[in-house]
């Protein structure tokens, strides 16, 4: 499942709304919904998130959410580390080989290292 097929799922749910009468409602199939909850599917394009948005009739914050959760849901990540270090290389070919063994926690604890060091890089000596 994708971060933005969590949550959808999530909306979907907190309105008691099923797959069958949401998809009906925005004009898609209950099966694509399905596999967009699922990450069977691609990142929804902008217009999909946006009548996902009017559906569930979020403004602000949580509309400007979905979008980033849609951008950021592709469910096959492709990283091209050409012209980067040996070390970057071998950093995305590790978390491609070995992210099935992470558990939650793992991944939670990778994931805040790497906004920390995204925020705070370390300084260059010239």
């Amino acid at each position: 499942m994708t971060p933005f097929g969590e949550k959808l799922r999530k909306l979907r749910r907190e309105r008691g709304v099923s797959q069958k009468d949401m998809a009906e409602a925005i004009g898609v199939s209950a099966a694509y919904l399905s596999a967009l909850e699922h990450g069977h599917r691609g990142v929804p394009n902008w217009a999909m998130v946006q009548k996902i948005i009017g559906y569930f009739n979020v403004i602000w914050d949580d509309a400007e959410e979905l979008q980033r959760l849609a951008e950021a849901s592709h469910p096959r990540a492709v990283i091209d580390t050409s012209g980067l270090s040996p070390k970057a290389t071998e950093l995305a070919n590790l978390l491609a080989e070995e992210i099935a063994r992470l558990d939650e926690p793992a991944i939670e604890s990778v994931l805040a290292e790497l906004r920390a060091a995204l925020r705070d890089p370390p300084k260059r000596e010239p």
